[in-house]
């Protein structure tokens, strides 16, 4: 059975080493969530310790985990900490889902309860990046996400090569 859980601080920092072992999977499978080979558990780590862990303490960030038998397996951020003429909008953020998890609907729950949490925050615009061609681009669509955009050569590839991919710009209006 798959559980959500929204994290505070504390829960984060019980947390950190499942949600770090998630990140790295994740990047190690190849994902475009920012960071790219080598990539050692200690980085995963000092991410959420780090810029996480600040945002999360100022309060414009919210950071959902993704349980699947008690275990962390993916986890999303919202982040609503934006400039005074953005308050109706927020971005959707690192979303991830453990390779040995995916395919469950667990990204699915996790972006619907987003929406949720954007729609108590007063929030109606969210926006996001992903990796043309990911499915992730794929099922955002699912969701409802719009296209916004494409910026060719935006990141370098995860596995550390010279190639640099394109992403996409997706929005979703929750009032329509």
């Amino acid at each position: 059975m798959i559980s959500l859980e929204k994290l505070d601080s504390a829960g984060l920092a019980r947390e950190t080493e499942a949600l770090a072992g998630v990140l790295h999977a994740c990047v190690h499978d190849g994902a475009s969530v920012g960071f790219a080979w080598p990539f050692p558990l200690e980085e995963a780590r000092a991410f959420w310790t780090g810029p996480v862990a600040s945002a999360l303490a100022k309060r414009g960030r919210h950071v959902l985990a993704a349980r699947l038998g008690g275990r962390v397996v993916g986890t999303a951020q919202l982040d609503c900490a934006a400039m005074p003429n953005q308050h109706h909008r927020a971005d959707v953020m690192k979303v991830l889902v453990h390779p040995g998890a995916r395919r469950r609907g667990i990204a699915r729950l996790l972006m619907l309860e987003l929406e949720t949490i954007a729609r108590a925050e007063g929030r109606w615009l969210l926006v996001l990046d992903t990796r043309v061609g990911d499915p992730a681009q794929a099922m955002y669509e699912a969701l409802g996400y719009s296209l916004a955009g494409i910026i060719p050569g935006y990141a370098r590839a995860p596995d550390g090569s010279d190639r640099y991919d394109a992403t996409a710009y997706m929005f979703k209006d929750l009032q329509a």
